[in-house]
């Protein structure tokens, strides 16, 4: 802000802000439903959301700040001159990027013409973006692949009722469509993009790929998901909100607010490496079965009187799951 003591929002003129991204498990989907599940499961999608900002959109590692949220998430943000006065309608469109809306998928898989002389008239075939391809080009390859991994560890009777699901599929093309997937070398075929694998199949690939991903719902086991980029969408978009402030210790969980380098991100523990708190003991009365982990040890709690780590208990305490009790 111009002027950031001024009384009104208003009054203190707005200059510019980082690019945020929130990730909490709160918003993953088939989040785990223990502590330490979820955190895993996040910094998965953390080191995803970091390789489209360094890859796809080219940002500097120096460039780019990571701070364990001190909950059940991380925060990123990017101090890029040419992104500090991104309104919120730029930012969101950040966020379309990352979770894939709107790709042109006739950009993605079309019929190419091959290469070679084939008389009169031209000869094409379905491809698709290969391996190591720019951006969403990859991540497709990587999707299409994982869809036929999927499909050759089906039986052909499973594999023929699942395809066969799909408008314009019939028993007998699946049949061919999924034989031809057990052949040899279909997967490095796929990884140069090719998709033309036998006589038809094209037309098959077709009703599998480019309309299913133009038709949400219609789901017969390929899609994105797994590729799209996590991130709260209304912390991006808010040129406005304030962010937990490092180290200060998060009120649901005791833990510290961690600042971290990149290069730190793949040996951190929260449960280890963000506890402030010592091993001392405590009294507390458990209000329900609660079960955790910290610093390296496993507690299955049972409802009523327990002596725990310090550590243990303000984190048990902060999540609304023990009170404080007296020593006898």
């Amino acid at each position: 802000y111009q002027r950031p003591g001024a009384p009104t929002m208003k009054e203190k003129i707005w200059k510019g802000a980082d690019l945020i991204f929130d990730l909490d498990a709160d918003h993953l989907r088939n989040a785990p439903r223990s502590y330490g599940g979820m955190l895993a499961m996040v910094k998965k999608e953390t080191e995803k959301l970091l390789t489209f900002l360094l890859s796809d959109f080219g940002f500097s590692q120096s460039r780019i700040a990571m701070v364990f949220s001190g909950g059940r998430g991380y925060h990123i943000h990017v101090r890029d001159q040419r992104i500090l006065a991104f309104g919120s309608d730029e930012r969101r469109e950040i966020v379309d990027y990352l979770a894939g809306r709107g790709l042109a998928m006739d950009r993605f898989i079309n019929m190419a013409p091959m290469d070679g002389e084939w008389g009169k008239d031209r000869a094409f075939r379905l491809r698709a973006p290969a391996a190591g391809a720019p951006g969403w080009g990859d991540r497709i390859n990587r999707s299409i692949i994982a869809f036929v991994n999927d499909l050759r560890q089906l039986s052909e009777a499973e594999a023929i009722a699942l395809l066969s699901k799909r408008k314009g599929i019939g028993p007998k093309r699946a049949s061919s469509f999924y034989k031809s997937l057990q052949e040899k070398n279909v997967l490095e075929e796929i990884a140069r993009g090719n998709l033309d694998l036998f006589r038809g199949s094209a037309a098959i690939w077709k009703l599998l790929l480019v309309e299913f991903l133009d038709e949400e719902g219609v789901n017969v086991g390929f899609n994105l998901d797994s590729e799209r980029g996590e991130t709260d969408e209304p912390v991006t978009a808010d040129v406005r909100r304030l962010i937990r402030c490092p180290g200060s210790l998060h009120g649901g969980s005791g833990l510290r607010v961690t600042p971290l380098t990149l290069g730190d991100l793949e040996d951190f523990d929260p449960l280890d490496d963000a506890v402030v708190f010592g091993d001392e003991p405590l009294p507390v009365q458990i209000l329900k079965p609660f079960r955790t982990e910290m610093k390296g040890q496993s507690y299955n709690l049972s409802e009523g009187p327990a002596e725990l780590p310090a550590c243990v208990a303000i984190f048990l305490m902060a999540r609304g799951v023990a009170e404080a009790r007296s020593r006898a």
